[in-house]
């Protein structure tokens, strides 16, 4: 986790949490920004700036009318699950021990051809 923000009340019935992640491919890093939403606004309380997590999310957007008359689209990364991997360096908390690697191919395949 790169920046964790304080929960903001927004109003009576709507609440949200902010943080950033750094994920770094190549040369450059990307830093997308997540929010957490009412009762999920805790599930970031365990975790400390520069921990690694994985985070389930769901893409939305919305149209907004500006005052001008100007049709303006937001997006939100709405995180619904937050993970910190497991030590083992693979998988996530939920993952045993003995799973395993999702490009191992298992030993015990039939032997049959298919016709495809």
């Amino acid at each position: 986790m790169y920046v964790k923000q304080d929960v903001q009340q927004v109003s009576e019935k709507f609440r949200k949490r902010e943080f950033v992640l750094e994920i770094t491919e190549g040369n450059y890093s990307e830093y997308p920004k997540f929010q957490l939403i009412n009762d999920k606004c805790a599930l970031i309380d365990s975790v400390s700036v520069g921990e690694e997590v994985e985070v389930s999310f769901s893409l939305k957007g919305k149209p907004f009318q500006s005052k001008t008359g100007e049709t303006l689209y937001f997006t939100n990364l709405d995180a619904w699950r937050i993970e910190k991997p497991a030590a083992q360096g693979y998988g996530n908390a939920n993952t045993p021990p003995d799973a395993p690697y999702f490009n191992e191919i298992p030993d015990n395949l039939p032997d049959d051809n298919l016709p495809f």
